[in-house]
Order: structure tokens, then sequence, then C-alpha cells
């Protein structure tokens, strides 16, 4: 018996030895052990674990997480295996042996498969309901070294379910909102799966090949393209009735556990949503001013006293007027969203990301806004900004350039108009303004054969005080000062005909 005892504890330690980190992961977490670490720690705290506490129940998990990760070896563990110790997991096999001799499958197969002891679950959509689980998750299991691998599923759909997708509707041409998807995730027990596809993945359903999402480009310099993984559409190329469908993974090898998964949903649409929404998850305008009272409640140990919140009235994402005011109950901020465009955004590219503060943001913590909803439809659009206040009233905040022309409105003095199309009599050119060098309206004007006009003052600074008699036509001035005159060139005349060296004062 200890001999016997001896061998066992050393092949638990061997398979212990082989685990990955998700294997030793699952391990220590299902004996009540801490699973955090690199994997040399958690591989010594699994072999003390076996060493010390060595019980049915450690026999029975290691045993199972061998099964998973080497399933060639079942034979030889089913020879060693004590009574009541089921099979882990149903693997999806490429081998037309394996799949004649030991593969389970569901619905419509003769031979049941046990329930699996590390179940992996899926995360639900907000956008598909699971009506019925027609394969459940099953692990990929590669059959040789090579980087491509074929594994094969099969199923069959009752006469009810195929009635199911016959008469469902059509979301739009080719798509109906009763539909058979296929989904893969990473194999891992711990916590909820998202969808994840395998490198150089393909789906091939009775000898079709499916569409399956392509990479998005990406904009920023650097960053690789993305592939949205979302469940695969195989309902166009399945059998619908009770014939056998048949279902081909071409997947990459490349390290990773895979498990793949088949359903039938009801698929809903951004609108189906926003009215779901709309119904059952939206915040009264009470609610939201005593939150707004909580936000900006005094604190004393704080240093600073926060008398308003700012928000915008312009949706993030779009740049454009808010019409549904939408956000997170877990976020932090009151700012909101449209709910509209986030969730028309979310069924092409699903990615549930807070546009305020890139947090999560699942479909079931989204909620309406109603005091951002009434005052919406209490101000107008010339209106973008708004300010909380900490009685849980609120004020308009007006544009700053608005509030910039009102100010030059108000600042700007009024100038009386002049009619700068009337030549005066001298030849020069009219004044651009009625004021005078204080800025007050001028008195002294030009005048003109047919009377005075109002006009700007014209001075010429070329002459002082003593040139008096020269504007008197020259009578009283002395010979050289003609002789002077006489010998000087002619005065400039500009483009219209008026001297360059007289300057116009305003």
């Amino acid at each position: 018996t200890s001999f016997m005892l001896e061998e066992s504890m050393w092949c638990l330690s061997n398979m212990v030895k082989s685990f990955r980190v998700s294997d030793l992961q699952t391990l220590l977490a299902s004996m009540g052990r801490s699973k955090s670490g690199l994997k040399q720690d958690l591989v010594g705290r699994a072999l003390r674990l076996v060493q010390t506490e060595y019980s049915p129940e450690l026999l029975k998990n290691v045993r199972q997480l061998y099964e998973s990760r080497f399933p060639k070896t079942s034979g030889w563990l089913a020879a060693r295996r004590p009574d009541g110790v089921p099979v882990g997991y149903s693997s999806l096999s490429s081998s037309p042996t394996a799949t004649s001799q030991g593969a389970d499958y569901l619905n419509g197969i003769s031979k049941p498969v046990a329930t699996p002891a590390a179940e992996v679950k899926l995360v639900p959509l907000p956008f598909y309901q699971t009506l019925e689980t027609l394969l459940l998750p099953t692990e990929l299991i590669s059959q040789n070294n090579e980087k491509l691998q074929d594994s094969q599923c099969i199923f069959e759909l009752t006469p009810n379910q195929a009635d199911q997708i016959r008469n469902a509707s059509e979301l739009r041409p080719g798509m109906r909102s009763i539909q058979v998807v296929l989904r893969i995730c990473y194999t891992d027990s711990i916590g909820v799966q998202e969808d994840q596809y395998p490198p150089n993945i393909a789906v091939k359903v009775n000898q079709s090949y499916c569409h399956v999402p392509g990479y998005y480009p990406s904009n920023k310099p650097g960053v690789e393209p993305r592939r949205p993984c979302r469940p695969v559409n195989i309902t166009p190329w399945l059998h619908l009735s009770t014939a056998t469908n048949r279902v081909t993974v071409t997947w990459g090898n490349f390290g990773k556990r895979y498990s793949v998964a088949v359903y039938l949903v009801r698929v809903f649409t951004a609108a189906d949503l926003f009215s779901q929404l709309k119904l059952c998850s939206e915040e009264s305008a009470e609610r939201c001013r005593e939150r707004i009272q909580e936000k900006l409640r005094f604190d004393p140990e704080s240093e600073i006293a926060t008398t308003g919140l700012r928000v915008s009235l312009i949706c993030p994402l779009v740049k454009m007027r808010l019409g549904v005011p939408c956000r997170v109950l877990t976020c932090a901020h009151l700012q909101c969203f449209d709910a509209v465009f986030f969730l028309q955004m979310n069924e092409k590219k699903p990615t549930w990301t807070c546009p305020v503060c890139d947090k999560p943001a699942p479909f079931e913590l989204l909620t309406i806004d109603g005091l951002l909803s009434d005052i919406l439809k209490e101000t107008s659009e010339e209106i973008e900004e708004i300010e909380y206040l900490t009685d849980g009233s609120w004020r308009p905040i007006r544009d700053e350039k608005e509030r910039d022309r009102e100010r030059e409105r108000s600042n700007t003095p009024e100038y009386p108009v002049v009619d700068i199309c009337i030549p005066e009599a001298n030849g020069h050119s009219p004044a651009h303004s009625s004021t005078s060098l204080t800025g007050k309206s001028g008195s002294g004007s030009v005048g003109t054969a047919g009377g005075p006009v109002a006009g700007g003052a014209v001075v010429d600074l070329t002459l002082d005080s003593s040139s008096e008699e020269e504007e008197g036509g020259g009578a009283g001035g002395d010979s050289e000062d003609t002789e002077d005159s006489a010998d000087s060139p002619a005065p400039k005349r500009g483009r219209y005909n008026y001297d360059k060296d007289l300057v116009t004062a305003y």
C-alpha cells in the first residue's frame, strides 16, 4: 500500500509539473489556495499541496486537468482511475479514429457528454439572447505539431429549432432574427470569457466556408489592426432539418488553448436595445439632483470647495447636441453621451467603453439622465454647456465667443457716416471721418462751389506758421521766396491727384 501511494504521488507530481499557468491556477483555486504569483511559485505551491494534503479530491482535480491537457493518455489514466472520477473535457478531434471511438457530442448524438468539472463560461452579449445550447464549450485539441489544425464538431437541429429559424423575421436582407452562432474563447474556467479568435481562423459549415469578421484598419501609427471577435453566424449554411450539420474549425496552434460552442440565439438591433433602455433604465430628475448635491456637498477636510460642475450638452462621440443623454452608473462623472449613437456604434464595433473616461460601460449599467433630458428640452440650440450648482439647480453657460461679441458691441462708439464720393474744392482727397484729432465731430469743413461739406480737416505738414502769406496767393512775399518757389520742383501728385505730402487728420 505504501508503494502504491508513493507511485500515485510520483505520478501526480509529474502531472503538476506539466501543467500550464491556467491549469495551476485552476487547481490551486479548487483547493482553496492562492493562485497569484509566477509559474515557479504556482508549481512549488501545487507540489507542496500534493505532498502534504494528498486526498481523493486532489487526485480527482489533478487527473481531470491532466486529461484535458493530454487527451491521448486517457486510456492509461482510465485503467488507474478510481471509481466515480469522470473524464474532464470532451475534446474536438481532427482524427477520424478518435471521432469514431471516443469523441462525445451533444444534441442528437447517442453518446452523452459528461459535465466538465472546470466549466468554461462565455460572457453574455447584449445583442444576443441565448435560446438553447447546441454544443457546450469544448476545447480545440491539436493532433500533431503542425501550426494549422483542423477540428470538427457535429450537431443536429430539432424540428422545433428548424421551424424557429425558418419562420424568423429578417432584420435585413440575408440576416434573420433567430440564428445559430459559433462562439470561440480561451479555455479558462476562471471567471467569464470574452469571444477570442485563434490565429488563422477559418470556419467551414457542411463543406462551405462561412464569413468570419475581418480586421479593423488602425489610423494610429505603430498600432496593429484589431479584429472584432464576435459570434460567427453559421445559419445560412445549415441543414434546416434533422440532417447532421458538420462544422470544421481551422485554427493556428501557437500555444494557447481555445474552446468553441454553438448556440441558438435571438439577435437584437440597436433600436431594440434602445427601447429596453428607455423602458427599464431611466433615472428620475429628482434622483439626479440628489446625486449632484452629493458631489457638491461641502467637505470640511478638503482644501478646495467646489461650487459648481460644468456639463457639456455636446455628445463626445459625434460632436453634436445630445438627443438622449446617457451615462454609466459606475462612472464618477456627470457628463453624458448620446444613447442612440452609443448603441449604434457598439452594434457595428462592440467595445462597450465609456467615451468620457474609457472605463467599461456594459449595457446593463447604462441609464438615461432624466434631469439632463429636461434641460435639453428647456434650452435652445445655442446653449452648449450648463453648470450644476450646489442646491441641485443649474444655469446655462454662454459661449465665450458670444460674450466677447456682445462686449464689443456695447463698447464700440457709433461714428457718423461720411460720403467720400463728393470731391473737395482744392482737389484733395476727401476726409474719411467727420471727427477731429480730439475724437469729436469737426466743425471746420472745406467749402466747395456748391457749399460747405462736412469732413475731416486737411493739414499741410510741410508748411509752418511763418508761411501764412503763401496761403494768400503770395501778394506780400519777397522776391527770394518767389525765386525759391519758382526753382523748386512741382509737388508730387498721387494716383488720385492729391499731394503726397498732405495727410488727412481724423
